[in-house]
């Protein structure tokens, strides 16, 4: 069976890294080139992309931004920011409306800077935190800056003290951070209870396929799989009509261009990539164009077919 390009989203469970799944996924589609958008911890659930071949190459051009349904459990702190983690300290929670809530929220809403988890894949003078945090080496994390694009109280548990919120933000959010965080604002403590992703990379939940899944039928696994093409829809287009320029295109050249001919129904910036396409809408690439020059040049070319 002839495996396509492109990008398969599966939901990973509990338990799999997304190492595991993208292992799992080159054993059962029998190909080595698989790789996957961006890390899920073990013990979360949801939307993992994994590309397929040369959709491998476009992963950076991909939407950014990734959606989440969680639960934050009050009253805990552990050494990982999760439920999962060494208890540290206890402390009661207060009493509040959702209201009063929603407006605490209001510290995590746009920009803002949280410092990871201890346990977190950030370097830290050359090695992973959580190589150091495993080795009870003591050191410090810097704040980063992050966009919560929406955040969403979705249900208040006042008995329990576990705050459901959905929450859209940049790649590079930790929601463990967020629950630490609001914890100390309610002068209590906070962890995180459990997190699915919903979204990410421009793809969604209602299109992916568990790992079982796929290990039960190969062929409509094969069918799943979207086209590295749809997954670029959000950037600009500019088709190549002459032979000549897609010559010019495949041997890394720069190509002069009609700037008009740019499809700029999306949201259009020259600083941008723009998707090169030939005439039979074949992905070509992407380019960056020199506005000044009126041109274009490669920054990935395929291999013509």
């Amino acid at each position: 069976m002839e495996t396509k390009d492109g990008f398969l989203v599966v939901n990973k469970d509990k338990g799999c890294t997304s190492h595991d799944c993208v292992r799992q996924i080159r054993k059962l589609l029998n190909t080595k080139k698989v790789g996957h958008t961006g890390t899920l911890d073990p013990e979360v659930t949801g939307t993992l992309p994994i590309a397929i071949g040369s959709a491998t190459r476009f992963i950076q051009y991909l939407p950014q931004g990734k959606t989440y349904i969680g639960q934050i459990k009050l009253g805990i702190r552990t050494r990982t920011d999760d439920i999962h983690g060494e208890i540290i300290n206890h402390k009661d929670w207060p009493r509040i409306t959702d209201e009063q809530l929603n407006q605490y929220l209001d510290n995590f809403r746009g920009i803002i800077k949280q410092i990871p988890p201890k346990v977190s894949s950030v370097h830290v003078n050359g090695e992973r935190a959580y190589k150091k945090s495993f080795k009870n080496e003591n050191f410090e994390l810097a704040p980063r800056e992050v966009i919560i694009d929406e955040l969403t109280l979705m249900k208040w548990d006042q008995i329990n003290g576990i705050i459901e919120i959905k929450i859209k933000c940049s790649a590079g959010t930790y929601i463990r951070s967020i629950a630490r965080d609001l914890g100390q604002i309610l002068n209590s403590e906070g962890c995180l209870l459990q997190l699915k992703r919903i979204s990410a990379c421009g793809f969604h939940e209602q299109n992916s396929i568990k790992i079982s899944e796929i290990k039960k039928d190969n062929n409509k696994t094969t069918n799943l799989i979207i086209p590295t093409i749809s997954a670029l829809n959000h950037i600009s287009t500019l088709v190549l009509n002459k032979e000549e320029e897609i010559h010019f295109w495949q041997t890394g050249r720069t190509i002069k261009v009609d700037i008009n001919l740019l499809d700029k129904s999306k949201t259009f910036d020259y600083k941008q990539p723009i998707k090169v396409l030939d005439k039979r809408k074949i992905l070509l690439g992407i380019g960056f164009l020199n506005k000044e020059q009126f041109t274009i040049s490669p920054k990935l070319v395929l291999n013509a077919k």
